[in-house]
């Protein structure tokens, strides 16, 4: 199902960049589904020995993001709250500062987020496709292409919304592929969520 129900749907025949795109907004609609509309217990909650939970996940893939299409797309510093983060002290520390943060500050952050890293892709697309070449480079002086980008933040939120899935499971029992057709997230502007 594709169209205004399912905006995150990824098309069925379309170009290389509207399938990495697509695949990414899936992603990204699932895992902002998994995290919905949660309090500050839901947000903590853990399973087993993981000290994984939902709102510490909102916050690194906020960060992801934010690195994807700043530093690693253009070399442009990354911004607020990430450069004040003191990350020799704590390596972990988007997961960990999490829990001293409201619900409405973890959904903010990742809404507002991605919403700059649509705006950015998007204008990159425009200027070059998937196979130009970004600010990444390998020691030595390789530059990786924006698709290599897309695939890593795929690959980053495929393994986290797994982890989402089980932890919202746990909280409340949600469970599903995909959100349901029609779904918005709770407070987001976001074209997809």
């Amino acid at each position: 199902m594709t169209g205004k129900n399912c905006p995150w749907e990824p098309p069925l025949a379309g170009t290389e960049a509207e399938h990495l795109v697509g695949a990414l907004e899936r992603l990204r609609a699932t895992f902002r589904w998994k995290t919905d509309d949660l309090d500050a217990a839901g947000l903590r909650t853990r399973i087993g020995a993981s000290s994984l939970t939902l709102g510490g996940l909102l916050k690194h893939l906020a960060r992801a993001e934010e690195q994807m299409f700043s530093t690693k797309l253009s070399g442009t510093s990354i911004g607020a709250p990430w450069a004040a983060a003191d990350w020799d002290a704590d390596p972990d520390w988007d997961f960990n500062s999490a829990a001293d943060d409201t619900p409405d500050a973890l959904y903010a952050l990742w809404d507002t987020t991605v919403e700059r890293s649509r705006a950015r892709l998007d204008a990159a697309l425009a200027n070059g496709g998937p196979g130009q070449l970004v600010h990444l480079s390998s020691p030595d002086g390789r530059h990786a292409a924006l698709r290599r980008l897309l695939c890593d933040l795929i690959e980053e939120y495929g393994r986290h919304t797994g982890h989402a899935d089980l932890l919202r499971e746990a909280v409340d029992g949600r469970v599903g592929e995909d959100p349901p057709a029609g779904w918005r997230a709770k407070g987001s502007r976001s074209r997809l969520t």
